[in-house]
């Protein structure tokens, strides 16, 4: 297909984006100069840029953000998921701003340039995002140069190169390298982040991907958190003679990463011990259980999606991130469709019948506006605590 494109007539472009089909998007670059591939997807969230932007789950993407005033609080490094940007580019409708916020440490283009992320403004993002909803998510090369100097047909064969998401494990290449502890409890004003000093259940959690502030409610729900990496096996895990295991967010294909994270999974389902998953996590824990995923048009992404828990009649306002999803028409007998999304009614949770083992498909730490959804974290500490109580009242 021929290349068109939607170049400002006003101002020198310095950045450029091309789809694999040769749609071409011109704009101002900032953050670092250089080229990327990925899949392009967007994210209707109003806050919390940078936090999306560390999110490990972004791993092999490029988020465009439906949202204009993008990079206006700055940056804080409070405010990281994980240690850098994960996501390898982000596309934006107006230029950031100068930063307006008393904990803002940074500016968005200066923080991008530091760690080798691409960003991309001046862009049609409402016109990028019909294209993504049409046409399902694209494969994109995304390039900033300063002198404004693009050769579009190898953008485009970059953009046409690249490999795409499925059949990917990603989750290897942002777990941890080896295990640690993690006692840091959620943000509070006005003491900020505090530690965990008391005792609590022992939790082993899977890295698939995770972010800070999972681990921190992990830990405000009075668990003491072992983190491993996603290739630990069952043995590893019940090494550590856990109250709980809980199976983190992350990238990729499920499909792959569940090559070697569903032997681990069905090996502590064996032990009859409480099990919480989230997003990857849900995804693998379905898989382990023997059902199916599959690729979505363009995923969800955003911190407005509605979900409707089946069994209480509750609606939550959450946070989502992924682009594949189980199929709920493959779940076996004995487990339990918990949660749908009530854009689409794909699946959003499942557990067991008869085991204190569930997960959810969305993001319940990452408090969007509404803290709909911590109330899984308290449950996951009430299922540790009823096994607990149950071996102690056993003759």
């Amino acid at each position: 297909m021929a290349a068109h494109s939607d170049k400002p007539q006003t101002d020198k472009p310095t950045g450029c984006l091309v789809l694999a089909d040769g749609t071409v998007f011109y704009g101002r670059g900032f953050g670092a100069e250089g080229l990327t591939t990925a899949e392009l997807c967007f994210n209707t969230a109003m806050t919390g840029y940078q936090e999306i932007m560390t999110d490990p789950s972004y791993a092999g993407q490029v988020v465009t953000f439906t949202f204009p005033h993008i990079g206006n609080t700055g940056i804080t490094p409070e405010d990281d998921e994980t240690a850098d940007p994960v996501a390898a580019g982000m596309v934006v409708k107006w230029d950031p701003t100068t930063p307006s916020n008393w904990r803002a440490t940074g500016e968005l283009g200066d923080w991008l340039k530091a760690r080798g992320r691409i960003g991309l403004g001046g862009i049609d993002t409402r016109r990028l995002t019909r294209t993504i909803r049409a046409q399902g998510a694209p494969h994109v090369a995304m390039e900033h140069r300063a002198d404004g100097k693009f050769d579009l047909e190898k953008l485009v064969a970059a953009a046409r190169g690249f490999a795409g998401l499925e059949g990917l494990d990603l989750a290897k290449e942002v777990t941890c390298a080896q295990s640690y502890r993690w006692d840091e409890k959620r943000w509070a004003w006005p003491e900020g982040y505090t530690k965990r000093t008391e005792p609590g259940h022992k939790v082993v959690a899977i890295d698939y991907g995770a972010k800070r502030n999972i681990l921190r409610c992990l830990a405000s729900a009075g668990c003491d958190v072992t983190v491993m990496p996603a290739t630990a096996t069952a043995e590893d895990v019940l090494a550590q003679n856990p109250d709980g295991v809980f199976l983190s967010n992350g990238p990729g294909d499920p499909a792959a990463t569940g090559a070697y994270a569903v032997t681990m999974i069905k090996g502590v389902l064996a032990q009859d011990i409480p099990v919480f998953g989230i997003c990857l996590g849900h995804q693998m824990l379905a898989l382990a259980l023997g059902a199916e995923t599959i690729k979505m048009n363009h995923g969800h992404h955003g911190a407005n999606h509605p979900v409707k828990d089946l069994e209480t009649g509750k609606v939550e306002i959450t946070s989502m991130n992924h682009g594949f999803t189980v199929d709920s028409q493959t779940l076996p007998e004995g487990v339990v469709e918990t949660h749908v999304s009530l854009f689409d009614g794909s699946n959003c949770g499942i557990r067991l019948a008869d085991k204190p083992v569930f997960s959810v498909q969305y993001h319940p730490e990452a408090s969007p506006g509404p803290q709909d959804s911590y109330y899984l974290f308290e449950r996951f500490a009430e299922a540790m605590a009823q096994k607990t109580r149950a071996a102690l009242t056993t003759p």
